[in-house]
């Protein structure tokens, strides 16, 4: 018998490729041998990693470690990504709701009829078990990113940290924070490290590991439970619904409206990649790196400095 031959018969067409002249196989014939012979209507199962990069679990003990030496400094740690994009408008949110009456919603999730396509660009204080969402409303791109992550550190980490000299970032290898974006790195360099005098230290997890970024588990998991069945029918909504998200473990988040619309073309010259004061990491170069004021920055004169490597 061919393995791809009989994949996806009922018993009815399997009774009829049976039959022959002179002889009629019945269904329950071919039920008791198909149960004895161990067959069964399966899907597939996902078991197998793939490839892993050989310095993945060096990485995560390395995370582990500036964690520790961080918050044992009391620097700030921060998580950060973007959840996945929602579409805005009269559309189907997977989930249920206690209601008497279900809503109504359009019955295809055209983006044409959507009021727009929310990117919530999250931040996650792993200290405080606080969160901050940036519900943008264009492109999701490093310097949609940064100009969050600024926003964060002249406002929140000012609040909770007022001390703080330097921050360990914790991202994922891709997107708007990916590890080789030149913008990403360029825009945490003139907008935080030289803007505001802090020590930025970035460490990527591996490539397929996104999973284990704690703002994913923490943060974003518990945004989609909040707001599981509710259609999100404007920005305003989006933004009320990821405000009210809370835990019994203390989770407290808050939201901000970005209306501000990004370029998704912009590159950073070989030129000006080379004046920014990037430092990488001897464990795992290509995740891990700091970045510092430049000596003109003014305001590097105010702030002292504690290096951790």
């Amino acid at each position: 018998m061919s393995d791809q031959k009989w994949l996806n018969c009922r018993l009815s067409d399997l009774r009829q490729r049976l039959d022959g002249p002179g002889q009629r196989v019945r269904r329950p014939v071919i039920r008791r041998i198909r149960r004895a012979h161990g067959y069964s209507l399966r899907a597939n199962v996902k078991q197998a990693a793939g490839r892993q990069h050989p310095d993945r679990d060096q990485q995560f003990g390395y995370i582990r470690m500036q964690r520790t030496q961080h918050w044992e400094a009391n620097q700030p740690v921060i998580s950060v990504d973007t959840k996945k994009k929602e579409l805005v408008g009269n559309f189907k949110n997977a989930g249920q709701i206690w209601c008497q009456t279900a809503e109504e919603v359009d019955a295809h999730d055209f983006p044409h009829d959507a009021v727009g396509r929310a990117v919530p660009y999250g931040i996650y204080d792993l200290r405080y078990n606080r969160g901050t969402v940036y519900i943008g409303q264009s492109a999701d791109t490093p310097t949609f990113a940064v100009d969050n992550l600024a926003q964060w550190c002249r406002t929140e980490l000012r609040e909770r940290y007022p001390q703080a000299t330097q921050v360990l970032i914790e991202a994922d290898s891709g997107g708007s924070n990916g590890a080789r974006s030149r913008v990403w790195k360029q825009q945490l360099h003139v907008q935080i490290a030289d803007a505001l005098g802090l020590t930025i230290t970035v460490c990527h997890y591996p490539t397929g590991a996104s999973k284990w970024n704690p703002i994913e588990h923490r943060l974003f998991s518990q945004m989609s439970k909040t707001w599981a069945g509710c259609p999100l029918r404007s920005f305003e909504l989006v933004q009320h619904y990821i405000a009210g998200t809370t835990t019994q473990t203390g989770l407290r988040v808050q939201a901000y409206l970005v209306t501000k619309t990004y370029e998704k073309v912009i590159k950073v010259t070989d030129e000006e990649l080379a004046t920014l004061n990037i430092h990488t990491h001897t464990i795992c170069p290509q995740w891990n790196y700091t970045i510092y004021p430049r000596p003109a920055c003014p305001a590097t004169s105010e702030v002292g400095q504690v290096i951790l490597l």
